[in-house]
Formats: structure tokens, C-alpha cells, sequence
């Protein structure tokens, strides 16, 4: 069993529980203990937001909500914090300081007129720890987050990551059963970010406790998970781990939210198919090729190519006209922008190093049949890969 397996929620109303059911047994199913954290949950706000979810986890694991603004994510954590079963105990009844439960926040929530170490202190002084165990949870904290030459100054005398720091360690002399964390790095700047996501991945590879996450940043949700549960409208829309997720999108939503820059959808139609795959002459000219399944694809079928702007190439002759808007050189690697002829909608296309074309040029791209993922525009599932086949 892996130390952290992460759930991430894209879009959360509606109810669809029997699916959801589903998805959560097969991430329970991977070993270790049982974790229930979320038990027939019903929210009201003038329509019903959320119905009957049962959630499951393995114990040590981490849930991230990943969810879209419309999502409740954070509605749901509060209800979590109010209504769980938690290490096999129904914590409803208990007071907010008997459930075991910890919570970090965006706003760090510290108390500015304390130190650091009596921000830590607080919570154990209010449930009447000993001062020996209490120094000694906080010498701990302070050691795993580095904050011990802050132990004396005041939030005013910190930064935003030390702050952030200060709120996760004031969590972790808790030592409880679940952490809650909502958004904790979205008031920190790109670089920040960055350092302190390493740091809760460090942090939650030492203390193997598990965790509710709640981020919009699908970064941390691809970087920090063993597994997403992804869904919409109360819907599970796709599970698995992000690799696969982002290799093998269940359909246009899942495609379109996993991954950045988008992947990149073009409209065309079935013209072909043979053992090298399904041809797909694309609207405005061109021709690609996807190696799926063609079982239920015919010949004059209108579908939805997808292709992830790294899965580009330039071509001399065969492929698709790509005519250039403008482009973004990162030093490493180079974006460009753009259109296919005949079709309005923006076109990314993803080259290493280098690369300065200029506006109006007219470039030939194809991709790797087994990289072009094709999907019914009506339904919006994504056709069946064939077995066997690579992945990125």
C-alpha cells in the first residue's frame, strides 16, 4: 500500500452515491485499514447541494478536492469537520476539541498578539496537556518545519510561507486522527507555493496522517496524489492515478480539466478506418490518424480529436496547417498559438528548447496516433483505447 493516495473532486452537487460508492471501494480496495470520513452527507441551502455521499478512504491517505467554483468543496469540508465517522468512532456528538481533527487554513488564522510558540501551544493549554508534553509536541512540529529560530516572534515578524508553516505546525501538536486543510498555499506567491507543497508532501510522508485537502490547483492535486476520484454534478466522472487520468480522459471533462496548457480539441470527421487506425479528415483541411478501438466508430462520423499540446510535432508534409498567432519562449521549452486553417478555435502546440516563429506563419503538426484521443461531440465519452497501448 502506497503512504498517500489523494482524491480529486472537480465538481460536487446533485447526488449520484452508487457511483461514487464505486470509485471510493476501488481506492479502499488498494490495502491497509479503513478510514470512514464522510457518512450521509445532506446539504440545504434553499436546493439540495449535496445527497447521501459516503466516503471511504484508507487510513494515511490524502483527499483533494480539486473542485470547479461551483463545487461546495469548502462546504463539504466544514460538514466533514462536523459530521464524521473517524478511526471507526462517530465523532457528531463530541466537541470540536475531542474530534481529533485539525484544520489549516488560507488565511493562517493565528493570533497576532501571541508567538509563535504559544500559537502552537494554545490548542493543548485549552484541553489541559502538561507542559512537558506540550514543549515536547512543539520542539517536534518545530523540528519537522523548520521554525525553530521563530519560536519567539509574533505572526507580524514573519513571512507568508513561515506563517503557513506556523498554521501547519499549530495542527500538527494536535497529532490528529484527520487534517483538513483548505487552500493552505493560495495566499503564498509562485515560489512559495512551490517550496511549501514539497514540504506537506515531506511532511505527510513522515507523520502518515490522513488528509483532507481542498486546492483549485491542479498541480498540487497531479504532483501530490497516488489517486483522483473525479467528479461533476454529484456524478464520479473518472478514478484512477493522475498519470492515468491525464493518459486515458474518460470523456471531454476530464480531458479538458487535467493538464496545462488544455488539451487542445479539433473538430473533424471519420474517413477511414485500417489497422493503422482511425483517420479523421479535420474541417478546413488536414488529416490525423487515432489508434482507439473502432469498434462502434463509422466511416462519416463527426468527432472531437484531442491532443495535448506536448504531443505536437512539426511535419513536412502530412498533418494538419497550423497558422501562428504568437508565441511565449519559457528558455526551456517554447509555446505557440494559434489556428487551424478553417477552424476558430485556439490551437497550443508544445516544442522543447527554442523555438521563434512569427505571426502568419504556416507550419504542418501531427501527433502519434496513439496520442490522438477521440471523443463523441454528443455525449462527450472519449472512444475506447486500444489494449496494450503506451502511455504519454
Amino acid at each position: 500500500m502506497t503512504s498517500a493516495s489523494l482524491v480529486s473532486i472537480e465538481a460536487l452537487d446533485g447526488d449520484n452515491t452508487q457511483r461514487l460508492q464505486a470509485a471510493i471501494d476501488d481506492l479502499s480496495a488498494s490495502g491497509g485499514g479503513r478510514l470512514e470520513l464522510l457518512a450521509g452527507i445532506h446539504i440545504c441551502r434553499g436546493l439540495r447541494l449535496r445527497s447521501g455521499v459516503d466516503l471511504h478512504l484508507t487510513a494515511g491517505a490524502i483527499l483533494r478536492p480539486v473542485p470547479d467554483y461551483a463545487a461546495y468543496a469548502h462546504t463539504t469540508v466544514s460538514v466533514i469537520a462536523e459530521k464524521s465517522d473517524i478511526g471507526g468512532r462517530d465523532v457528531s456528538a463530541l466537541s470540536p476539541a475531542e474530534r481529533k481533527i485539525a484544520m489549516v487554513f488560507q488565511s493562517y488564522a493565528l493570533y497576532p498578539h501571541m508567538s509563535v510558540r504559544k500559537n502552537l501551544a494554545f490548542g493543548l493549554e485549552n484541553l489541559k496537556f502538561k507542559r512537558a508534553e506540550i514543549e515536547a509536541r512543539i520542539a517536534e512540529a518545530a523540528r519537522m518545519l523548520a521554525i525553530e529560530p521563530y519560536l519567539d516572534r509574533r505572526p507580524k515578524q514573519l513571512s507568508g510561507g513561515q506563517r503557513q508553516r506556523v498554521a501547519i505546525g499549530r495542527a500538527i501538536v494536535r497529532e490528529p486522527d484527520i487534517f483538513l486543510f483548505d487552500e493552505p498555499l493560495s495566499n503564498l506567491d509562485a515560489a512559495l507555493r512551490v517550496q511549501t507543497r514539497a514540504e506537506i508532501t515531506k511532511l505527510h510522508r513522515e507523520i502518515k496522517t490522513t488528509m483532507i485537502y481542498v486546492t483549485h490547483d491542479q498541480v498540487e492535486a497531479m504532483t501530490m496524489a497516488d489517486k483522483i476520484v473525479v467528479l461533476r454534478a454529484g456524478r464520479v466522472e473518472q478514478v484512477g492515478a493522475p498519470l492515468e487520468l491525464f493518459d486515458h480522459p474518460r470523456n471531454l471533462f476530464v480531458a479538458g480539466f487535467l493538464g496545462s496548457p488544455r488539451m487542445n480539441i479539433i473538430k473533424g470527421k471519420v474517413s477511414g478506418i485500417g489497422e493503422s487506425g482511425v483517420a479523421i479528415d479535420v474541417a478546413g483541411g488536414g488529416n490525423i490518424v487515432s489508434d482507439v478501438d473502432p469498434k462502434g466508430i463509422a466511416v462519416g462520423q463527426d468527432v472531437l480529436a484531442g491532443i495535448r499540446p506536448a504531443h505536437f510535432s512539426r511535419s513536412s508534409e502530412k498533418g494538419l496547417p497550423f497558422i501562428v498567432q504568437y508565441h511565449e519562449g519559457l528558455g526551456t521549452e517554447t509555446y505557440v498559438y494559434g489556428n487551424l486553417a478553417g477552424q476558430g478555435e485556439q490551437i497550443i502546440i508544445h516544442e522543447a528548447g527554442h523555438f521563434a516563429p512569427v505571426q502568419g506563419d504556416r507550419i504542418m503538426i501531427d501527433a502519434d496516433p496513439a496520442r490522438v484521443h477521440l471523443f463523441d461531440p454528443e455525449s462527450g465519452l472519449a472512444f475506447a483505447r486500444r489494449s496494450g497501448q503506451g502511455r504519454r
